[in-house]
């Protein structure tokens, strides 16, 4: 039976026990989540021809999603910290698992399109609780194990969504692209509810709504001008730059807002002048142009220069998934303990690494060595992330995790897409001034070249993170802690 807890005692480690189970069922909520949004997207081509609609109108699949996803990052903070965190998380994963139920019985494509919105509503809000819930479980000795168990389904979910979505549009119907959301959000719901450290909420705890129409729109309309970035005009076009700059004007407002505030707003900004936290934020965005790229430019890659179909490029990319736990179970033990700043540096250069035999390949053979490289870039996504989150989240108090988490967050949703946006952008551009295959396949080895190039970006950065040791907690200091309930 589950209790309600204080904040003084939420903020006390739980057991080792403990926090594998709780990681655990946190896991499975952040691995739904991100698995639907690839899963979905490599099916936008099927949905067009089922609902006799436009690239542009099935688009909104996708993009309605995104920026959903998007919008509910800044209040998850408030949520947690109003409603206590674990209902905040019910109450996420609750909204994911009905808006996929009623995706995978929409009859049409706007319906689609509004169940989606009521998808990226409960998805958006998955990650920043769920990074406040286990940066307080596990206490700073023990945050680079416990990010990692929640943030590796993260990097493996996309891998596996084109598997599945593959094999789901061969052998089902695409309503099972929602459906198989169902069971592991029921099983994450029940398990929940039981070992989820439950917090009491703060009922004076009053939403910032000034700051809430200043940010909330503002990360929106950036989001959706970068998703805009990567069409026919690229930032010259209305669609694009309007947006960003209405979005770059409401998150400036936002900043002064947040800076002037009495009481804390969604989002404190001063958590950005910290070096830890300001450095990480600042990798995870470069990381755009270089980790989450590579996840966007190989898929097409295979597709458009190697003629493999979807599920074949699925299956080609699960050795980005083996790399990355290869790093997780036989490398981190062993990285724990080494300086922070060679551990990003290794990443990086690992994945530029990684990078460059698919800037130097052909329209056919070497499959070889391009899946070794895959695999050294899934070691390298690995040895970049899981640090940077620790480094993020590490030194934040017990009060500032709901805020900071969500912060972080939203770094990531906007870094991600901006990357990826820019790098569709340089493809489409050489691939405009591509007649024959062969330019081709000299449009996207160059493109490559680029990642190689911006990934500089986030190796210059890590040399700056703060020299400190990270070593695995000694099993006397976690005891000595009193278990939360």
């Amino acid at each position: 039976m589950t209790s309600t807890v204080t904040a003084t005692q939420a903020a006390t480690p739980v057991s080792d026990r403990r926090l594998n189970l709780i990681s655990l069922v946190l896991a499975l909520g952040v691995f739904t989540t991100l698995l639907d949004t690839t899963i979905v997207n490599i099916a936008l081509n099927h949905l067009q021809t089922v609902f006799h609609a436009s690239v542009a109108q099935t688009q909104w699949v996708a993009t309605g999603y995104l920026l959903a996803f998007v919008s509910v990052i800044p209040v998850s903070g408030w949520l947690s910290e109003r409603f206590g965190a674990r209902n905040a998380w019910m109450l996420a994963m609750g909204t994911f698992l009905v808006g996929s139920v009623l995706c995978g019985l929409a009859g049409s494509l706007p319906a689609l399109v509004a169940f989606r919105v009521v998808q990226g509503i409960g998805g958006g809000m998955v990650m920043p609780i769920t990074l406040s819930i286990i940066t307080r479980a596990a206490g700073p000795e023990r945050i680079h194990k416990a990010t990692a168990a929640v943030a590796l389904p993260g990097l493996l979910g996309p891998i596996l969504g084109s598997v599945l979505g593959g094999a789901i549009l061969q052998s089902l119907s695409w309503h099972w692209l929602f459906f198989i959301n169902v069971p592991v959000c029921v099983a994450a719901l029940a398990l929940g509810r039981t070992l989820l450290p439950s917090t009491a909420g703060q009922r004076g705890h009053r939403l910032d709504i000034r700051g809430f129409l200043l940010l909330t729109p503002g990360v929106v309309a950036v989001a959706y001008g970068i998703g805009e970035i990567s069409g026919k005009d690229g930032f010259a076009a209305v669609g694009a730059w309007l947006p960003l700059v209405i979005g770059a004007v409401l998150l400036a407002a936002f900043t002064v807002h947040s800076l002037r505030a009495r009481r804390p707003a969604l989002i404190d900004v001063r958590m950005f002048t910290r070096r830890s936290f300001g450095l990480g934020s600042a990798i995870t965005f470069a990381g755009g142009f270089s980790t989450y790229a590579l996840s966007f430019l190989i898929p097409l890659f295979y597709q458009q220069v190697r003629g493999e179909t979807v599920l074949h490029t699925g299956l080609l990319l699960i050795t980005q998934g083996l790399g990355t736990m290869f790093f997780v179970v036989a490398v981190r033990p062993f990285a724990a303990r080494v300086d922070s700043r060679f551990v990003i540096a290794a990443g990086v250069v690992l994945t530029m690494l990684g990078t460059v035999p698919f800037a130097l390949a052909d329209t056919h053979g070497g499959t070889s060595l391009l899946l070794a490289a895959q695999f050294a870039q899934g070691a390298g996504f690995a040895a970049t992330t899981f640090p940077v989150m620790t480094l993020a989240l590490s030194n934040l108090s017990h009060d500032e995790t709901p805020r900071g988490s969500a912060a972080f967050s939203v770094v990531q949703r906007v870094g991600a897409p901006f990357g990826v946006a820019v790098i569709a952008m340089i493809l489409q551009k050489r691939l405009a001034g591509a007649p024959t295959p062969t330019d081709g396949l000299s449009a996207f080895s160059g493109t490559f070249w680029w990642i190689c190039g911006l990934s500089a970006i986030p190796l210059l950065l890590a040399f700056f993170v703060p020299a400190e040791k990270r070593t695995e907690p000694v099993e006397p200091t976690v005891r000595q802690a009193r278990p939360a309930p």
